[in-house]
Formats: structure tokens, C-alpha cells, sequence
């Protein structure tokens, strides 16, 4: 049986050909929807959107894996183990934050009293 431990492994995983066709299928099932705000009672539609730095498609949507697939690689192709989620909801997943490098922080001094 096929490992996906390193990040290696994986991309060469996510780069193959019937990956990839399987992935449309499991968005396409889903009707190009977030199946997590689905859940929480949002909708979320990739509606096509053009990357303003690249000249390709903003990805909106992934084909998710429910159980990881470094955990459990005998489910990597199975469609009852994939969901299509948006990338704010994947991130989320995988507790990955990302905050603005140059948010504007409230001046702490801005109550004080003045002399």
C-alpha cells in the first residue's frame, strides 16, 4: 500500500491525473458547494471568480479528505471519504490561521487622559 507521510508524497499524490478527475466528480456530487457551511446553515458557490495575480481561476472550493489521508492512505480514493469544501472551511480544518501582516492595531493610549 501506496504511503502519503511526507509532503512529498502527497503532492505527487494530488498531482496525479485520476486525482484529479475524481476530485471534479466529488465537486460536481456536490453541486460546487461548501458542504461545512452547508452544515452550519451558510451557502458557498464557486462562482468563477478570476485571480487578480494570476492569470488562472481563484480556487474556491477542494475536494477535502473527511479522514486524513497520512492517517488512512487505503481511503485516498474512496468518494464516500471525500467532501468539497471551501478554503476558508479547509483551513479552518486544519487549524490553519492566517492574519493580516499589516492589520492596524487600536492605539492603547488613545483613552488615556491627556496633560
Amino acid at each position: 500500500m501506496t504511503e502519503y507521510k511526507t509532503r512529498e508524497q502527497q503532492q505527487r499524490f494530488y498531482n496525479t491525473k485520476s486525482w484529479r478527475k475524481l476530485s471534479y466528480q466529488i465537486k460536481k456530487r456536490d453541486n460546487f458547494e461548501c458542504q461545512e457551511c452547508k452544515r452550519q446553515g451558510k451557502v458557498f458557490i464557486d462562482d468563477g471568480r478570476m485571480s487578480k495575480t494570476a492569470n488562472r481561476k481563484k480556487i474556491q472550493l477542494i475536494t477535502h479528505h473527511i479522514k486524513e489521508l497520512a492517517h488512512h492512505p487505503e481511503l485516498a480514493m474512496n468518494p464516500d471519504n471525500l467532501e468539497c469544501i471551501c478554503v476558508n472551511c479547509h483551513n479552518r480544518e486544519h487549524n490553519r490561521y492566517f492574519h493580516k501582516p499589516f492589520a492596524i492595531k487600536k492605539n492603547r493610549f488613545a483613552d488615556d487622559e491627556k496633560w
